[in-house]
């Protein structure tokens, strides 16, 4: 059976296509600027070099049409026909309270997701436009769509809930959510094989770190706090999103600066975090090249980004009771050694004891970073939230044969 995977924004669309009988990825790409005349294509076949075309894609129906043309290219495609694609899987980044677990796509399932906009209005719209751009181009494919939030539905009331009028709960869904599920979930099940110990039995926090970042407590395999809340500004210092603050400061800064809600909230999502305590970038690569060359703003941001860190890792521990293992993913934590040193170097009331040498080491495999008299494992394990849509995709479709 193959599997392809998409990942549909409101300009863009990312794409894998998967072999599962050996979960072989054939091929990738992305299509960037839709509704423009000079949309880009970039697909990666696995077998030769990849191919970029410049064109107008005015929606994402074109997007996918041109996705399949390339697929299935004579030169450069990886399947001869469309019709070798069994299903579709997409990710969807929010299930609300409706859907905590993965399902195929039918109009109650669209309805569901439709109704979720409001609470993510950047994202669920968007993925809506990628379901009915398949639907256009292959009506009679099975599709199935993998919720961001899914995973997270294992959290208890006390870790969910805000302290605030229960009313806006019942009324308007107000609760913390979180995301990255599909990483997280991935990385604990992996976790859990390299260390040849059943996920049933381990407590985990995974560290999902990238220009978006979250935190994980995963205790017998399932979440049971997460850092990112009702919405992904919540948590940790990211890219650009500011993480968690004074809530009156908003109203605050509104009064002083006479700014709007949507003002507010760029403000919040888009120029905070690393790159409006550096002054120049949001890029944690510039932010240790700063640091290392001595520049004050790139240090302190840097410094925020891991106290940050280290904080939720350790309230983690204590809402787990102890902790078998510390995991690494993401852009951020899987290539940056210098944050997971500087991490690390004050876990030591954990046991925490890292190899300098383990520590530099690139890889594209999971492996461990701590000593063999470190007393909870650390690791670091490349994430792969595009195998994880195209398994359960392959287990839905499999299952409703």
């Amino acid at each position: 059976m193959k599997v392809l995977v998409i990942n549909a924004g409101s300009s863009s669309l990312k794409y894998q296509i998967y072999d599962m009988t050996t979960e072989t990825a054939l091929a990738a790409g992305r299509v960037e600027r839709i509704g423009m005349d000079s949309s880009i294509l970039v697909h990666e076949p696995h077998h030769t070099d990849e191919v970029t075309e410049v064109s107008e894609i005015l929606e994402h129906t074109t997007a996918v049409r041109k996705v399949l043309d390339k697929l299935t290219d004579p030169e450069v495609g990886v399947i001869k026909s469309i019709e070798e694609i069994d299903a579709v899987g997409h990710r969807v980044v929010q299930g609300g309270d409706l859907f905590k677990e993965s399902v195929i796509v039918d109009a109650k399932v669209k309805a569901g997701i439709t109704s979720l906009f409001d609470l993510a209005p950047l994202h669920n719209p968007a993925h809506m436009m990628g379901i009915r751009a398949v639907e256009a181009n292959m009506p009679n494919i099975p599709q199935v769509v993998v919720f961001d939030t899914a995973f997270h539905s294992t959290m208890p009331e006390k870790a969910y809930m805000y302290a605030i009028p229960k009313v806006l709960y019942k009324k308007h869904k107000v609760r913390r959510y979180g995301f990255h599920g599909t990483s997280h979930d991935y990385v604990s099940k992996v976790t859990a094989e390299t260390i040849g110990r059943p996920v049933e039995d381990l407590k985990i926090v995974t560290c999902h770190i990238g220009n978006g970042a979250s935190l994980t407590a995963v205790e017998g395999g399932k979440s049971v706090d997460t850092s990112m809340g009702m919405t992904p500004l919540e948590g940790l210092m990211m890219g650009t999103r500011s993480g968690d603050l004074d809530p009156a400061i908003v109203p605050f800064v509104m009064m002083k600066e006479d700014l709007t809600v949507n003002e507010v909230n760029s403000m919040l999502n888009k120029h905070s975090g690393l790159l409006a305590i550096s002054g120049s970038s949001s890029d944690m690569r510039e932010i240790t090249e700063g640091m290392e060359q001595g520049e004050p703003n790139a240090t302190l941001a840097f410094e925020m980004y891991v106290y940050r860190l280290r904080k939720y890792i350790g309230s983690y521990v204590a809402a787990m009771d102890g902790v078998d293992a510390i995991v690494f993913t993401a852009g951020v934590g899987e290539n940056s050694a210098v944050i997971r040193q500087h991490t690390c170097e004050k876990l030591t009331f954990l046991g925490v004891e890292i190899d300098p040498e383990l520590n530099k080491i690139r890889s594209k495999e999971p492996r461990r970073i701590s000593t063999p008299n470190s007393k909870v494992e650390v690791l670091v394990v490349p994430t792969n939230e595009e195998l994880m849509i195209a398994r359960d995709t392959y287990r839905l479709v499999t299952e409703a044969k």
